[in-house]
């Protein structure tokens, strides 16, 4: 696994209602990912990129939705990919703060 593999595994943190509160109760935070990533890339993606240590990994496939547009146009969203990653404890990622 090169550097410029590990690099481009995370797409984006996910910012939603639902990754905000698992963030709050149980110190997960939620990346959309490559939809070939693997639990062991995202694990070093994320220890690499933000220099903290991972304490699991779970990922889930979301299926993109079909959208009608009007007249004969039919439209579908891609499928992405999810990654929820809890940190070791006294490990924080701040995503707001301007980096070093």
């Amino acid at each position: 696994m090169t550097d410029e593999r590990l690099m481009n595994v995370l797409v984006a943190p996910h910012v939603s209602e639902k990754s905000t509160r698992v963030a709050d109760r149980h110190k997960q935070i939620t990346f959309r990912v490559l939809t070939d990533a693997r639990k062991p890339e995202i694990r070093r993606a994320v220890e690499k990129m933000f220099n903290v240590e991972v304490e699991s990994v779970s990922v889930l496939n979301v299926k993109g939705k079909n959208k009608g547009l009007r007249g004969r146009n039919r439209g579908r969203r891609p499928d992405w990919r999810k990654a929820y990653v809890r940190l070791k404890p006294g490990h924080d990622i701040d995503f707001m703060s301007p980096s070093e």
